[in-house]
């Protein structure tokens, strides 16, 4: 069945349009320009598109899902004009052009540009942001469909289905959550058959000493548990029930000191790692939880305040749920070639930012949490006021 193309719609207005300086916030001109340098990635001439400019259309690509390329690129092209002048874009008016020219900016600048401007945004004394001088950060993963072409097919791979295979395939990706704030740090990338705890230990090269780590069942293992050990964060994380955690020291809360071992004959020989255990239910609930930490401090730290804490963790759910459903607008990742996917996936994760940091912004300005305000309100509004007039310097 024949499309139609989307567009942004013929009665927008100009002042109701954000300018591209806004996400300029978040990835300073000065910085794409910089980075295009370091990945070998700028323009050669400086008629037509440069591609700093083009950095800035992939992540208003992403905030218009429905929208045709082209029209996004009319959009940004004419709030760009006061800074490049007329010839802006006149050479790129296809889909075609506009994917070579995001070829030549390759995936590695938008990586690049996202390790060193999406950092941890929650402010000293924010709500849900700190623990104990710790900021709270959740550590997990997901999958996102990707266009269903030969080349992502062939490379990423499709997820198992009842009746054969999936539509699409899927891309996985990890990433760590500051749990006030719902930005998204240290992201990692891979195929859908790549292990969730392969990209996760990658993703644990971006904890520090500074953070409290959650995370869920899924993640707890001696190596991985030892792996996140280097990063000198504090650890919560959560272990099956049936897992043996044998007893060795009560302690005043409730919790109890025991060991994780490598293996059954690390058991025999008493080879472990001390962990502190906390094991509670909430009320009205038959299931049962249990959580291991490093933080073997029960006054410093009760069992209470670590199930409490724990709970925090479903605020990386949100931030993927903003990612996949929200932002993402429940539809598949569309470029058509694996290196493009990833950079489109970046450019997402800048997106996601910049909202997230002008939330952050709004709710320190209001004395309020950044979870107290609408995302889904957040990016109707930056839909609405997409770039009008050039705020960028030359």
């Amino acid at each position: 069945m024949a499309r139609t193309k989307a567009t942004l719609g013929a009665g927008a207005r100009l002042a109701d349009y954000l300018t591209v300086g806004y996400l300029a916030l978040n990835c300073p001109l000065d910085r794409v320009r910089q980075t295009l340098v370091e990945c070998g990635a700028q323009s050669k001439r400086r008629r037509g598109l440069p591609h700093e400019v083009l950095v800035y259309y992939v992540m208003c690509m992403c905030l218009y899902r429905r929208a045709a390329y082209e029209e996004v690129l009319r959009i940004v092209v004419e709030g760009l004009r006061g800074v490049y002048g007329e010839e802006i874009g006149q050479t790129l008016v296809n889909k075609a052009a506009i994917s070579l020219a995001r070829t030549r900016v390759g995936v590695k600048t938008f990586e690049s540009l996202y390790r060193s401007q999406v950092v941890p945004v929650g402010p000293k004394g924010m709500a849900g942001v700190w623990y104990q001088g710790l900021r709270v950060m959740g550590l997990d993963g997901s999958t996102l469909e990707v266009a269903d072409e030969a080349a992502n097919a062939n490379h990423f791979g499709y997820p198992g289905a009842s009746r054969g295979t999936a539509a699409f395939p899927q891309m996985r990706f990890c990433a760590l959550a500051e749990c006030g704030t719902q930005v998204l740090i240290g992201a990692k990338v891979g195929t859908y058959a790549t292990g969730e705890q392969t990209l996760a230990h990658q993703v644990l090269d971006h904890a520090d000493k500074s953070m409290l780590v959650i995370a869920d069942r899924g993640f707890v293992g001696y190596p991985f548990w030892q792996r996140a050990l280097q990063t000198g964060a504090k650890l919560l994380f959560r272990v099956r029930e049936n897992q043996v955690m044998p007893v060795d020291q009560l302690l005043d809360d409730g919790s109890y000191l025991s060991e994780l071992f490598e293996n059954p004959k690390a058991r025999r020989q008493g080879q472990g790692v001390r962990v502190r255990v906390v094991e509670y239910q909430l009320q009205g609930s038959a299931e049962a939880y249990r959580l291991v930490t490093n933080w073997l401090d029960e006054a410093k730290a009760p069992a209470a305040e670590l199930a409490a804490l724990y709970h925090r963790r479903w605020k990386i759910e949100m931030a993927l749920g903003e990612i996949k459903t929200q932002l993402n607008d429940s539809l598949t990742l569309r470029s058509k070639t694996p290196a493009l996917v990833e950079q489109e996936f970046y450019a997402l994760l800048l997106a996601h930012a910049a909202i997230r940091t002008l939330m952050t912004t709004a709710a320190k300005q209001t004395n309020q949490a950044s979870e107290d305000l609408s995302f889904i309100h957040a990016v109707q509004v930056l839909r609405r006021r997409l770039p009008a007039q050039a705020a960028l310097p030359p």
